[in-house]
């Protein structure tokens, strides 16, 4: 019974908040605190039960497994990500610790385990947005990810070192985890494309890297994230990913639900709440300028601050360690933060359209090397977007074309790419400033072959405002984008899985055109 009021809750709040435009993890949250202010009325639980808590802390291990299988280590070691992650982490302490002993009184070591759980920034949040709108390999998302990769990790050593306990010597196992990848691969390709391809994913993310990391004194989060990471090179990577969604999807609703259930706020949590709430600026604002000062572009540095705009769930995972007192105000601070965060974000390249005139003069002269301008120079034919489609249609102009490029904005592929010979170099699509310093001068025809609707419009839409004539096509899944793309735009917008029929229909008749092995022709 207690179940089945829960999953009404959050899907009647969830829609409401489709509705309102808002991302329904807003509604899971806001279900958890009438569930709690109703919990009396309901005769249920006041704090989340043991089975959403665990349900809970499952989403959150196959979120955290889905982005390792997205991410590549290279993009973590990186200047901006350690230097920008460790220097936004101290400065926040310095800052936050004396306000904290001045304002709130607490004591010095009580101030500093607040101002700790303050500076962490959402990896649940940031993945979830990233996904949905597909850009978790795009150069701002890569930037992001890697930031909370480093936040999670001085969470963990900060757990451990409050905890009172260190890791056993059987934690430095973990530096051989990169020789079980050819294990990994083996099995990856054993299990075939169904259910077995599901419980593969279930026992990494949870047995191996959950139960596995806990058993040698780690954090089960870490070990997840690192399980999916040794499978990001995998072919089926990605495969594996889409085919643990709903699942994953599911058992976060209950993370959230679990959020608004950890306890009542009264009036001191609430205005605890809304003062972080007004700071959020402040934190947004110090991430983009010490990601200009590593010689991002102003719009890579807007996009990952407001990826980072919002305060952590590892934050009420150190309260409960450390600071049990504050659980119920940060678990506030947080739903309001993830309140405020999730809808500005899903506006993020429209705010910075509007506002990049003002932040454009900020950035350096000199530019990060994944960010460099790019010219199209000769090239007649441009293919935006280098993934399985795009890639296919490379291939097919590539002995007929010979002035022919393609534009992603996934630097891993680009090396696999240039590897195989294609003409291929990194490129946003739904960069403004690429598109109004790009030079096209033999520029004749455009395929878009991007995953995300929005990026198709942002292209086809600039190629047409920076006057270009020719001639632009456009790859779609869906029938109620083709009227977007067109408006935006595009000549031609085809549907894959329509063209996918097609072309099988081609072969076939193709075949049945030539005569059967061993049945001479008649003359």
């Amino acid at each position: 019974m207690t179940e089945a009021i829960w999953i009404f809750f959050a899907f009647t709040l969830g829609l409401l908040a489709r509705s309102a435009g808002l991302p329904p993890l807003v509604g899971y949250l806001i279900a958890g605190f009438v569930l709690n202010s109703l919990a009396s009325q309901f005769g249920l639980p006041a704090e989340s039960s043991e089975m959403l808590d665990h349900l809970a802390h499952l989403g959150v291990l196959l979120l955290l497994f889905t982005v390792g299988l997205k991410l590549k280590f290279r993009s973590i070691f990186r200047p901006e990500v350690i230097g920008g992650g460790l220097a936004h982490f101290a400065i926040t302490c310095l800052v936050f610790v004396p306000g904290l002993y001045l304002f709130l009184g607490l004591g010095g070591m009580e101030a500093l385990m607040l101002a700790i759980a303050l500076s962490f920034s959402s990896t649940v949040l940031a993945a979830k947005v990233l996904e949905s709108k597909q850009e978790l390999r795009a150069f701002h998302g890569r930037v992001a990810i890697g930031i909370l990769i480093v936040q999670d990790l001085i969470a963990l050593v900060v757990m451990s070192l409050t905890a009172g306990h260190t890791p056993s010597i059987y934690a430095l196992l973990v530096f051989a985890l990169p020789l079980l990848r050819p294990l990994l691969f083996r099995l990856m390709d054993a299990t075939g494309h169904d259910e077995l391809l599901v419980l593969l994913g279930l026992m990494l993310a949870l047995a191996v890297g959950g139960i596995g990391f806990e058993m040698v004194g780690l954090s089960s989060e870490l070990g997840a994230l690192l399980v999916g990471a040794l499978l990001a090179k995998h072919p089926r990577a990605v495969e594996l990913s889409n085919s643990l969604w709903s699942v994953k999807e599911v058992f976060l609703v209950g993370f959230f639900l679990q959020i608004g259930m950890n306890g009542l706020p009264d009036d001191h949590a609430l205005l605890f709440a809304v003062v972080a709430a007004c700071l959020l600026p402040l934190k947004g604002l110090l991430f983009f300028f010490l990601l200009l000062a590593f010689r991002l572009r102003s719009r890579s540095s807007f996009l990952s601050s407001l990826l980072l705009t919002n305060y952590s769930e590892f934050g009420l995972i150190l309260a409960s360690v450390a600071l049990p007192q504050w659980l119920v105000p940060l678990a506030l601070t947080v739903a309001l933060s993830f309140i405020l965060s999730a809808p500005i974000n899903r506006l993020a390249h429209p705010l910075y359209a509007r506002m990049s005139r003002y932040i454009d003069p900020l950035e350096s002269s000199k530019r990060h090397p994944d960010e460099q301008p790019i010219s199209l120079g000769s090239t007649r034919v441009l293919i935006i977007g280098m993934g399985r489609t795009g890639t296919a249609a490379y291939d097919e102009l590539r002995d007929t074309e010979p002035h022919l490029m393609g534009l992603d904005s996934d630097p891993a592929r680009l090396k696999g790419h240039r590897e195989a010979g294609r003409h291929v170099f990194f490129a946003d699509a739904e960069d403004f400033n690429f598109w109004q310093t790009l030079n096209m001068p033999h520029l004749e025809a455009v395929i878009l072959c991007l995953h995300d609707i929005e990026g198709k419009k942002i292209a086809a839409r600039k190629l047409r405002e920076r006057g270009f004539k020719g001639f632009i096509a456009s790859h779609t899944l869906h029938v109620d984008e083709v009227p977007q793309i067109l408006e935006a735009g595009a000549d031609n917008a085809y549907l894959t899985m329509n063209e996918t029929g097609v072309a099988l229909a081609g072969h076939v008749q193709q075949k049945l055109s030539l005569p059967l092995r061993g049945v001479p022709t008649e003359s």
